[in-house]
């Protein structure tokens, strides 16, 4: 059952009280990503699909292109964490709204909703937009969030019963018996997306607000060798161990299979990056 309205309170925390809202934690598998997306209002020439490898040339070469939104999903570590606050300690508080704003942002504000925010950056972002059913759950709350504040903004997303729901619904879907919703998990979830002036952004609800990391080539696309060096490579070398990968990415490509696309497996068995790595992302079919 949602709690009564609230507004967000004052915390420097980038972590949410346990006072707040708490969402059961999202499988990453493609068919529970799939199920919320399509039941929010995203079109179904977009779905889920597995994938084995951001490093190797020829399991890239079966991507479809461009991709547009990159979704990583990572243990959070000390070590990133000093990355992080170190990063964040002179940036002030995001204050951007509008439809002037580069990239659509939203801070988090409900436990254990890292994957749902994350995926609304890859939806609210790029190209996967021109595929949101008017008049859709999905398509009224990206309208409604663009003019608010990120703190009202939050509360939009707290607020939202189509939004719950549709995470509940997916929750409970999945190969594996889920957490508890008020469990402490140590998983997030991190979106990149390319802007309508090729810089790449960073999207992460723990932060201050949205990070411009970089120029990209008119031609290059976030998954190509210079936005990859520009974002998610750099997570590799922060703190080691398990790292997790979920790559969302909108792919506008002829003739492509649809696919919002998620795989994971051992790299480190193939003498390439990292212990344990996935990957998820978007991609369009061809319009017949």
């Amino acid at each position: 059952m949602a709690e009564a309205t609230k507004t967000n309170p004052e915390t420097n925390d980038p972590d949410v009280p346990k006072t707040r809202k708490a969402f059961v934690p999202l499988e990453n598998n493609p068919e529970v990503m799939t199920s919320l997306v399509h039941k929010l209002g995203l079109s179904p020439a977009l779905s889920f699909h597995d994938v084995y490898s951001i490093t190797d040339p020829d399991m890239l070469a079966f991507v479809p292109r461009p991709a547009a939104a990159l979704l990583l999903v990572f243990p959070i570590s000390a070590s990133y964490e000093t990355s992080r606050m170190d990063e964040d300690k002179d940036k002030p508080d995001y204050e951007g709204k509008g439809a002037g704003e580069p990239v659509v942002w939203y801070k988090q504000t409900i436990r254990n909703a890292c994957g749902l925010i994350g995926i609304l950056h890859a939806l609210s972002n790029g190209l996967a937009t021109e595929f949101i059913e008017p008049d859709s759950d999905l398509h009224k709350l990206v309208k409604d969030a663009i003019p608010l504040a990120p703190a009202q903004r939050a509360d939009l997303l707290y607020n939202s019963q189509a939004l719950e729901s549709a995470h509940q619904s997916a929750a409970t879907q999945g190969d594996s018996a889920a957490p508890g919703a008020e469990d402490n998990i140590d998983l997030h979830y991190v979106c990149f997306v390319k802007d309508a002036k090729s810089n790449l952004w960073e999207l992460d609800g723990r932060r201050k607000g949205p990070l411009n990391r970089g120029q990209l080539g008119l031609d290059e696309d976030v998954l190509s060798e210079k936005a990859l060096e520009l974002g998610v490579k750099k997570f590799f070398g922060e703190g080691g161990g398990c790292w997790w990968w979920g790559v969302e990415i909108q792919c506008h490509c002829s003739g492509s299979k649809p696919g919002l696309i998620f795989g994971a497996y051992n790299e480190d068995m193939m003498g390439r990056l990292g212990d344990c790595i996935g990957w998820t992302w978007i991609s369009r079919s061809a319009l017949e």
